[in-house]
């Protein structure tokens, strides 16, 4: 296995894209995404090669206006919140990552973008508890409110731990095309650094962790089972709309009025700026 002090920051990428396709250590390495199933789309076939890897989850997938809810047939949140965690572990175990691994934020689903400041704390909080070295976490792409918000919180907290900052690595989901189609695992500007091509047993695996996710099917059937893609975090500005000001959550009823991210990003900078005198 390759060493933990080789596996922050583009050693991690290398060691990613090792062709041999060898575990390593990573206990040292979080994965902080907004949804379960996040795991599996962003990084699935590469979480069996993470030994010791730290799974962060923000919201509980259970969005409060219940409309996901009751079309999968449940009358709360909370029981709906439920099966998606099962399905969370289920798919994580098939990647051999265990339920002690995992740690749950539980934020509303759509709701990460009124909490930035408390979900930046937390996550400053555990990286430094863990010793996090490298994060892999999402895109700030404009596809969905939770995952910007998502990945706003980790460069913030990235930036409050200052020198104990660890490095981000970035995955993209979806975001708004220049067409208005939706665009998947594709980065927004088409800079990449690091393709995972996944062999038949990745591609099994992946589907696997796929087929865990069932209140999902329909979610997640556009996407495909044959790649990944990885690369070093680029230097945002939150607090401007990502993706040109092209924003596909302008399209659907997901919590977030794209006017209302400017405001919300620089009142947590803002908010956070007693903690890290350089962001006032």
């Amino acid at each position: 296995m390759h060493g933990r002090s080789e596996v922050n920051g583009q050693g991690f990428l290398a060691a990613v894209a090792d062709i041999g396709r060898q575990p390593f250590h990573a206990a040292d390495v979080a994965v902080v995404i907004a949804h379960p199933d996040d795991e599996t789309l962003g990084c699935g076939a590469l979480l069996s090669r993470l030994k010791g890897v730290h799974i962060v989850v923000v919201t509980d997938g259970a969005p409060r206006n219940l409309a996901d809810a009751t079309r999968h047939g449940f009358a709360d949140a909370d029981s709906y919140s439920h099966v998606r965690t099962a399905e969370l572990v289920a798919a994580l175990g098939e990647a051999g990552v265990a339920p002690a691994a995992i740690t749950r934020l539980r934020v509303p689903d759509q709701e990460v973008c009124r909490n930035l400041t408390a979900v930046t704390q937390a996550l400053r909080d555990f990286f430094k508890s863990q010793g996090i070295a490298t994060v892999l976490t999402h895109a700030f792409e404009g596809g969905h409110p939770d995952h910007d918000a998502t990945a706003f919180c980790v460069h913030a907290a990235a930036r409050l731990l200052d020198r104990d900052a660890p490095e981000i690595v970035e995955m993209p989901f979806y975001h708004l095309g220049p067409g208005g189609g939706m665009c998947l695992q594709e980065f927004c500007d088409g800079d990449e650094n690091c393709v995972l091509f996944l062999d038949a047993a990745e591609r099994a695996l992946k589907g696997r962790m796929v087929a865990c996710h069932a209140t999902q099917r329909d979610t997640l059937r556009p996407f495909a089972l044959d790649l990944e893609r990885y690369r070093p975090a680029r230097a945002y500005d939150f607090e401007a709309l990502p993706n040109g000001g092209r924003v596909l959550y302008a399209q659907y009823d997901w919590g977030l009025s794209p006017p209302d991210w400017p405001r919300l990003a620089r009142e947590a900078r803002l908010a956070l700026a007693t903690e890290a005198a350089a962001w006032a």
